[in-house]
């Protein structure tokens, strides 16, 4: 896998930080330049994050934890040779 240092947020992702606690959106912007600086390969490492692989109608998506309750999920995209991070959703994850 090649390394992958851009993060783009969708309309949703913008509309769903509107509504979560600041601190969440300082974790996600955290997140957002640490893979702008070391790549997602070396991020993925760091286990605050619990950067996961995610299952079910969710397969092929991955998540980060931004507490307890909040994870931000992405997915991998390929528009021919660029490669890059598109956060999808922040939500508040149920237990």
């Amino acid at each position: 896998m090649k390394n992958i240092f851009d993060v783009s947020l969708t309309r949703k992702a913008l509309k769903d930080l509107k509504k979560v606690p600041p601190y969440i959106s300082l974790k996600l912007q955290a997140w957002i330049e640490d893979v702008g600086h070391r790549g997602i390969i070396e991020v993925r490492k760091i286990p605050g994050y619990n950067d996961e692989l995610l299952k079910g109608k969710r397969r092929g998506q991955r998540s980060i934890r931004l507490s307890r309750s909040y994870r931000a999920i992405y997915t991998i995209k390929k528009d021919g040779t660029v490669q890059f991070i598109e956060i999808i959703e922040v939500n508040k994850h149920e237990y």
